[in-house]
């Protein structure tokens, strides 16, 4: 029987990812219920929090009996990509929500 190894937080991503959907369904209603728009972004930090618990949780379990390893070069590299556009992305969205701000 083959011994499958997980890369080094590959069940905390999964989690957030996991929780995210379940819990953005949560501002939406919430939003309308009390006619603020400001409480449709709860769902996902709730979700981005109970997330990181549940992954974290489950990594350590999963590091404990070995089958997590570290990220290899490829992975790695593939992860500062993608924060890299993730930051850029983020920081033009702020851009163009000043100049609509200040239209």
């Amino acid at each position: 029987m083959k011994k499958e190894k997980y890369p080094k937080g590959h069940f905390v991503g999964m989690w957030i990812g996991i929780c995210i959907a379940i819990f953005s369904g949560i501002g939406i209603p919430l939003s309308i219920a009390t006619n603020n728009s400001t409480f449709i972004a709860i769902g996902p930090a709730i979700g981005v929090a109970i997330g990181a618990a549940i992954g974290s949780s489950i990594e350590d379990k999963y590091k404990k009996q070995g089958k997590i390893r570290p990220l290899n070069k490829k992975e790695k590299k593939r992860k500062k990509v993608v924060l890299i556009i993730a930051l850029s992305l983020l920081l033009l969205a702020f851009i163009f929500g000043l100049i609509f701000l200040f239209k």
